[in-house]
């Protein structure tokens, strides 16, 4: 349910569906949408408040999505070389939404 309401808010906004759920070797990425030519890889965590969310959120976690975005890109036609960012988007208890962009980026 949070990933519908995350995927609703980036439609909203113009970007399109490249992937829900893709799944590689390395793992799954809950979103991957089109933003132009740019990938967004989206992280969806839901918690009781934004922040128990972002918490959610390891180390472990992060290279997990960096090495299954890794995966996803080898398939496009720019390859590595492909324009992307990497989103958290935080749900709460009661429906909130805040997306922070580029999360995982330098």
């Amino acid at each position: 349910m949070a990933e519908e309401q995350v995927e609703a808010v980036y439609l909203r906004s113009g970007l399109t569906v490249a992937a829900r759920r893709w799944r590689g070797a390395a793992g799954e990425i809950d979103l991957i949408l089109r933003d132009g030519a740019q990938l967004v890889f989206v992280e969806v965590k839901r918690a009781e408040t934004h922040a128990i969310a972002a918490d959610r959120v390891s180390d472990r976690q992060r290279q997990r999505i960096l090495a299954a975005a890794s995966e996803f890109v080898a398939t496009e036609p720019g390859g590595q070389d492909s324009e992307m960012r990497f989103d958290v988007a935080l749900v709460d208890g009661q429906g909130r939404i805040e997306i922070v962009g580029n999360a995982l980026g330098p």
